[in-house]
């Protein structure tokens, strides 16, 4: 079965960086895009960044952009997400996703398969 899941959270510094990853199990990953979800407390889940690990087309939010690089490492089954300089406003519960016959997709509904999250704490 399709198993997704996100690994790397932890608290850090403003200015700081984390290293998020996405493992994926079940599906051949170059077969879907994968995409990174962010949900802070009482607000709704955005978009932030997604890949399309047959050709490596990405997409980013544009409160990440500049700061965040997705990538994938499609012989580990592992998706990554790099966050750099981080703010407090990017605190929020960061989580994957999966999507089939899309190949780009930007929003949740695109996507098939999630994943559990992991809790990025950005102090300041």
């Amino acid at each position: 079965d399709v198993q997704l899941q996100a690994f790397g959270g932890g608290l850090v510094q403003a200015g700081g960086s984390l290293r998020l990853s996405c493992s994926a199990s079940g599906f051949t990953l170059d077969d879907h895009a994968i995409g990174w979800f962010r949900q802070a407390p009482g607000k709704e889940r955005e978009g932030v960044s997604s890949i399309n690990s047959g050709d490596g087309s990405t997409y980013y939010a544009d409160s990440v952009i500049g700061r965040f690089t997705i990538s994938s490492d499609n012989a580990k089954d592992t998706v990554y997400l790099q966050m750099n300089n981080l703010s407090p406003e990017d605190t929020a519960v960061y989580s994957c996703a999966a999507a089939m016959g899309i190949r780009l997709p930007t929003q949740r509904y695109e996507y098939d398969y999630w994943g559990q999250g992991t809790l990025v704490t950005v102090s300041s």
